[in-house]
């Protein structure tokens, strides 16, 4: 989950998180959520899913609440995953 430069919470999937990281903050083929506003924090990672069961997780977690979402990050507070993937 990834913080925007006007606080709103993006979810998405990856296999190589650097490479998705940097595609979201250059622009060129990141989310469209990323057009008009750049990402500023990665806040909350879930590994050790295959590609089905990480889409479905995916979507579980886009039909939570602001709320919820943020319960789910308080439980990482403590994780710099900027330094864990050398973003």
């Amino acid at each position: 989950m990834i913080e925007s430069s006007d606080h709103r919470l993006y979810t998405g999937i990856t296999n190589n998180l650097p490479k998705r990281w940097k595609a979201h903050t250059e622009g060129k083929t990141g989310a469209k959520f990323f057009r008009g506003r750049s990402p500023s924090q990665l806040l909350y990672v879930e590994t050790n899913h295959d590609r089905s069961s990480a889409s479905k997780r995916e979507a579980a977690i886009k039909q939570l609440k602001r709320s919820e979402k943020l319960l789910l990050v308080a439980e990482q507070r403590d994780q710099d995953w900027h330094q864990v993937y050398s973003l």
